[in-house]
């Protein structure tokens, strides 16, 4: 790949092509690109920054698919009858996806941390890439959302960080397959659950992801995760827990509160011990503290300054992210869409009073489809009896995917199950539900990922109960 190639992004604006889109322009390729949603005007901060930036910003109609030279890069979901497709394929540009490109940067850098799991890799990797651009590292990050402590006035958009030194710290997606591009020197697995692929097919893909690694970090309060360890040599292992004693990081209770969670972390190796108070909820949030604190040591950071730096971190957007309250009804914006995830938000936002009224937009027919007793089972015993759960239809993007099994379906097994669900045609009639259940005390939480205008929609939910 040359250093100065010239790059054309089909979907520019997505969650995982803008950070490479940025790397790629920091280290002096020429990027251009084209979205749909900038040809249906929605999404219009990402493009505005991405313009301020000076990239080049097309229709998505092949017009801006000019020069033989270019090199189309696309996420695994585009297909062949996209007009930018159908461009580069008539002028000889090559193509290539998203997580090839990634996959060749990650791989050239002298240390590469990839962080992979079903849940938590962006809210890991935002914490090891603070704790290792704090201690001086200069550290390249790539992630799949936008991290709080690198936003500032002229970049709203900060999913990507462009460092000096000679780490990089990406998120890695067993989703698509494509984990098996990455030759990690330090691998981390929180977890390993339903998300798009099956079991066997996850465990084939982290055993291969973890295989040539230096460091392997494992979370053992995971059954699927310990088990990797078995795989691995003497010392390769890099284990942390919050219950098992063995763990080399051991976490202990903790001590909650509605914006953050504070606990103790022993060495077992050394028997230091450290505080840690994040700014964070959630008992999710202490095993991705463990996991960022296993990284730095592995790298070489003290595990009290990797610990004191964890205490700034501020978190992720839209990963339960306080949206405000109106006439006493907190909207919260969060990213939860497969079970584990679900889970984790309910039961953080279980932990303190107050009703949920939550809005879960399902991501795609495909997951729904592979993960419908999973969700129907993870609402079912995570919400409590006077909860009320509202779901439209998944998101839909066009394309031949199979659109037999809907929100529906989710909603009548968790109906069976007694508790209080309901299936809208959309999102619009949604948010007149919420607006209409909604009392003082209650906490409105919109869920979902893939697309971007949720949180616009949260802000609207605020602003209707604010009238």
């Amino acid at each position: 790949m040359s250093r100065l190639g010239d790059y054309f992004f089909c979907g520019i604006g997505g969650s995982g092509m803008t950070p490479l889109a940025l790397i790629i322009q920091a280290r002096g390729g020429r990027v251009e690109g084209s979205d749909r949603s900038l040809d249906q005007g929605r999404n219009s901060e990402r493009f505005d920054f991405l313009r301020a930036r000076g990239m080049l910003l097309h229709p998505q109609d092949g017009s801006g698919i000019k020069r033989a030279e270019q090199i189309l890069v696309t996420s695994t979901a585009v297909e062949e009858t996209v007009p930018d497709v159908q461009a580069a394929r008539r002028i000889g540009a090559a193509i290539t996806t998203r997580a090839h490109l990634l996959a060749q940067l990650f791989n050239r850098a002298a240390l590469g941390i990839g962080v992979a799991g079903t849940s938590g890799k962006s809210t890991t990797v935002g914490m090891i890439g603070w704790i290792l651009h704090r201690a001086g590292r200069g550290p390249t990050i790539m992630n799949g959302a936008d991290m709080k402590n690198f936003i500032d006035v002229g970049s709203p958009v900060a999913s990507a960080r462009v460092g000096d030194g000679d780490i990089f710290v990406s998120e890695v997606d067993e989703s698509d397959g494509s984990i098996a591009l990455f030759e990690p020197r330090v691998a981390v697995v929180n977890n390993i659950s339903l998300d798009h692929k099956s079991l066997d097919e996850l465990r084939t893909l982290f055993r291969g992801f973890i295989a040539s690694a230096q460091t392997v970090v494992l979370n053992l309060d995971h059954a699927e995760t310990a088990a990797l360890s078995v795989d691995l040599k003497p010392g390769q292992a890099v284990t942390y827990s919050l219950r098992a004693s063995q763990a080399q990081l051991l976490a202990s209770p903790p001590d909650r509160s509605p914006t953050g969670i504070a606990f103790r972390v022993k060495a077992r190796d050394t028997g230091e011990t450290v505080e840690v108070a994040l700014r964070v909820p959630g008992r999710h949030n202490m095993a991705n503290a463990l996991a960022a604190l296993s990284v730095a040591k592995a790298c070489g950071v003290g595990l009290a300054e990797a610990a004191a730096h964890l205490g700034e971190f501020s978190g992720i957007r839209r990963r339960l992210e306080i949206v405000g309250t109106a006439n006493e009804i907190t909207v919260i914006d969060d990213f939860a869409h497969n079970p584990d995830k679900i889970s984790a938000t309910l039961e953080t936002m279980h932990a303190f009073p107050g009703r949920l009224l939550l809005m879960f937009q399902p991501h795609g027919y495909g997951p729904i489809r592979l993960m419908r007793d999973a969700l129907v089972d993870c609402f079912a015993t995570g919400l409590h009896a006077d909860d009320v759960l509202v779901m439209p239809e998944p998101v839909y993007f066009g394309g031949t995917v199979d659109r037999s099994v809907g929100s529906r379906e989710i909603v009548t097994g968790i109906e069976r199950r007694g508790r209080t669900a309901f299936a809208f045609p959309d999102r619009s009639a949604c948010g007149d539900s919420l607006v209409k259940l909604a009392r003082p005390g209650d906490r409105i939480l919109v869920m979902g990922a893939r697309d971007d205008s949720l949180s616009l929609f949260a802000h609207e939910l605020l602003q209707r109960l604010a009238k």
